[in-house]
This record gives C-alpha cells, structure tokens and sequence, in this order.
C-alpha cells in the first residue's frame, strides 16, 4: 500500500463558510480509500484562508517536506487550483514532486498518462489562473482600484 498525504484549500471566507474544505477532504479521503492509498490522519492538511498565489501555505510545505523526506509516495489534491491559482507553480510543485519519486493525483483531473490528458489539466491550470485573474479585476472595480500595469521593454 503506498502512503499518501492529502492537500485541501480554500481561500475565501465564503467557500470556508460553505464548508467546501471538508468536502474535498471528504472526497480525497474517499479516493484514497478506493485505491488503497494510506494517509494518516497527521497527512491530511487543509489551508483555510491562504491565497492560491502564493506557495507559503503551512499545509502545502509540509506536504512538500514529506516528499522531501521520502515519507510518501503520493500527493492529492481536488484539482490543479487546490496545488495553485497559477499556472506556473502548479507545474513547479508537480516536478518538484515527480524528482521527489511522488505522483501527483488531482482527483477532478484526468489520471491517464496520454498526451490528451496532460492537455486538459495544463488547460484547468490555465483556466484557474485566469480566474483569479478575473476575481481580482471584478474585486478592483468594485472597490474602484486602478490595477497596476507592467511596461515591456
């Protein structure tokens, strides 16, 4: 049996509120009960309130040190915006755990290999950084904030 840890997150007060953590830990629970995966309850990490745009979450860097550590063998999530609302360091923790010897499951993802199936979770990745995007911009004009623009050179 391979041992696992599960990563949950929510950022806003109102998917807390919702009580939408506990039902992706339900769900990651679940899922890993039906693939004989073992998680001790100690591996079950849950980031209420932390931004997906950063990666200084308490949860995600113990399940980064577990990995580290050679204590797992597999890392799940919901989906690729539980890892990270961008697109960047999705693909970075998912490497970084691959080196690691450590699958990464996002169990609202294809789990297939194919090349097809890379495509639509680098597509959910986009997706969920456009959203955030998007979040912001609806939050900036509803507070009448002038986002800041980067001149290229």
């Amino acid at each position: 049996m391979k041992m696992a840890a599960i990563y949950a997150r929510v950022s806003s007060e109102q998917q807390r509120e919702e009580n939408t953590i506990a039902s992706q830990t339900a769900s990651l629970i679940e899922f890993a009960q039906s693939h004989d995966l073992e998680v001790p309850a100690e591996w079950v990490f849950e980031d209420e309130g932390y931004s997906g745009a950063t990666l200084e979450r308490p949860g995600l860097e113990r399940v980064r040190d577990l990995a580290a550590e050679g204590q797992i063998q597999v890392v799940l999530a919901y989906s690729p915006d539980r890892l990270s609302r961008k697109y960047a360091y999705q693909i970075l923790l998912m490497e970084e755990f691959a080196r690691q010897g450590v699958e990464t499951v996002l169990v609202k993802s294809p789990q297939g290999d194919s090349a097809e199936d890379q495509l639509l979770v680098q597509f959910q990745g986009m997706i969920a950084e456009y959203e955030r995007a998007q979040i912001w911009s609806d939050r900036a004009a509803a507070n009448d904030i002038v986002p800041m623009r980067v001149r290229s050179a």
